[in-house]
């Protein structure tokens, strides 16, 4: 049979057995020192009270006059009981120089030697002193009876202790009252205290408490995701490895303490920092980072501050960004399909009509105008991982009526882009501002999106200008904020596009601007300085990919197909 192990007291509960134990003791110490302090003090009281009432006797001229009379017992007995009732002594003794008694509250002890010392009374001298005499143990006063400066007799004045017991008593009585009732209001508070601490603690024991910091803190560090937490005044209370590293804070920057809002953090994200509503899964940008958001209140009955988990989706989002292009190639190249058959019904039409010059001429256009508008790309931007971006835009913005075209006055070579600037950013920047301009160009009297792509000294250039309805000047600056935008939300929000490339181009060490356009719209100008490129940067004049030949001997609808058609199959 397994015996129980009784689980240790809780915290409350040994705080609580231990204060109860502190306010016992120091009312108790209290209580005998104060009867300690009572006693001395009454002591002292009756011995002043006693030597008031043997000096008043010794003083009084009745008295004087019975000691010459030949039996002075006779009227000072009388006179002694009088005064011990109306003063409240319990003995007044008159008696001779040499200590025999002329009165005691007892009748047989009259005319019987005093008990105690009468030396320094006999001297002229009054004194107090606690004697055991006839009655007990007493405190008493002696004092001389002079008459013409000579000592004619003596008066003792006393109080039994057993009777300054009984005061001090009394008095312990009421003050062991007044301590009871302290310690009861003290056990009254501790426990309510600790009921309160108990709640608070969950009733767990110290070792318990301890062994969950260690858990937490174990716990805390472990995690991979950042972790902040909030009081309920929006101050940083603590922060996990995790939580500073998605934030950009120093491993060793005295972070808790301090206001969400002088963190210096991005304003979207500090106000949803700062929101007293829950936050389920919000994107935001924080300095290089694209990071997923959740807050969640902690209350227990009053607003106590508030739980943040911080996920980075930085290369998530990239990821679907990728996917996202990948999606509308897939369907540019599904409509080019379907262009692609109707041409070859054309030309097998045309074979069986026994046209056969026509349809080898109608194939051979369609061919040569896919392959010009390839090769004018790549002679303008060859720099593969752009040329195949523009291809693919091309043929997306085409699907979408907006004509999209790269400028005379592109010139990027392949190798010229140093290998600090990656392909990914490279995508993120140039493709959020076409997908942008695209949105911004569709429905507009003459669609068109102009890309230009170049080198001026150390820094690459990239600009992209749209004939849409252009930027409101006020909104010069927070149009690169995330959320910001002028279009209804979609299923999946808006208002991050321009938001990531403006994170890319800062993480570059580059400038981001908007003005408008020459002919109308907005135009989007990035600069990212080059570091250790392959080659020498400059302006170049380029190819001209809008050959004005072309385009007139085209229709707009076979150019776009043909351009669809390149670019899709080079994709």
């Amino acid at each position: 049979m397994r015996i129980p192990v009784p689980r240790p007291r809780s915290l409350a509960g040994q705080l609580f057995a231990m204060q109860a134990v502190l306010i016992a003791v120091l009312v108790a110490g209290y209580a005998l020192f104060t009867y300690v302090s009572d006693r001395s003090q009454a002591e002292e009281a009756a011995g002043r009270q006693a030597m008031a009432v043997a000096g008043a006797v010794a003083d009084s001229p009745s008295v004087r006059a019975a000691i010459h009379t030949p039996d002075p017992s006779a009227r000072l007995q009388p006179y002694a009981l009088r005064v011990m009732r109306d003063a409240d002594v319990d003995f007044v003794t008159i008696m001779n120089t040499h200590g025999i008694r002329w009165t005691h509250p007892t009748q047989t002890e009259i005319g019987k030697k005093f008990l105690g010392r009468i030396a320094p009374a006999v001297a002229g001298e009054s004194f107090t002193e606690t004697y055991t005499g006839t009655l007990g143990r007493s405190v008493r006063a002696v004092t001389p009876i002079t008459e013409d400066g000579k000592v004619i007799g003596l008066v003792s004045a006393g109080i039994k202790v057993e009777a300054i017991s009984k005061r001090v008593q009394g008095q312990l009585t009421a003050l062991l009252g007044v301590a009871a009732g302290a310690l009861a209001l003290g056990a009254i508070g501790t426990y309510a205290i600790n009921a309160r601490l108990r709640r608070h603690t969950h009733n767990m024991n110290a070792a318990e408490l301890s062994r969950m910091h260690d858990y937490h803190q174990a716990a805390l560090h472990a995690v991979r995701e950042g972790l902040l937490m909030l009081d309920g005044q929006f101050r940083v209370a603590l922060i996990n490895d995790g939580g500073r590293e998605l934030l950009g804070f120093a491993a060793e920057g005295d972070v808790v303490g301090r206001s969400v809002a002088e963190l210096g953090l991005p304003a979207p994200l500090t106000g949803a920092l700062l929101a007293s509503e829950p936050r389920v899964d919000e994107v935001h940008l924080a300095a290089d980072r694209v990071l997923v958001v959740n807050t969640s209140p902690v209350s227990g009955g009053e607003r106590r501050g508030t739980v943040v988990t911080l996920r980075d989706v930085t290369e998530l989002q990239s990821v679907m960004g990728e996917l996202d292009s990948e999606r509308g190639f897939t369907q540019a190249l599904r409509s080019q399909a379907h262009e692609a058959a109707n041409r070859l019904h054309t030309v097998v039409s045309l074979i069986e009509l026994g046209r056969s010059e026509e349809a080898v001429d109608f194939a051979t256009a369609e061919l040569e105008l896919a392959q010009a508008l390839t090769d004018q790309v790549v002679a303008a931007v060859s720099e593969p991982v752009l040329a195949a971006l523009l291809l693919g835009k091309t043929a997306q913005a085409n699907e979408r009526g907006v004509e999209l075209v790269v400028s005379q006055d592109s010139r990027l070579d392949d190798g010229l882009l140093p290998a600090s600037l990656p392909a990914r950013d490279l995508v993120t920047i140039l493709g959020n501002l076409i997908d942008n301009a695209v949105d911004a160009a569709q429905g507009s009297v003459r669609a068109k999106v102009t890309v230009t792509a170049y080198t001026a000294g150390s820094e690459l250039v990239l600009r992209v200008a749209d004939t849409g309805a252009g930027v409101d000047p006020a909104h010069a600056e927070t149009v690169f904020q995330r959320g910001f935008s002028t279009k209804p939300a979609g299923p999946g929000g808006r208002g991050l596009g321009l938001a990531l490339v403006r994170q890319a181009v800062s993480r570059h060490d580059g400038t981001l601007s908007v003005a408008e356009a020459a002919g109308g719209g907005a135009e989007f100008e990035v600069r990212v300085p080059l570091r250790g490129a392959g080659g020498a940067g400059g302006a170049a004049a380029g190819v001209m990919v809008e050959d004005a030949s072309t385009t007139a001997a085209v229709p707009a609808e076979d150019r776009r197909a043909a351009q669809g058609t390149a670019s899709g199959g080079d994709a």
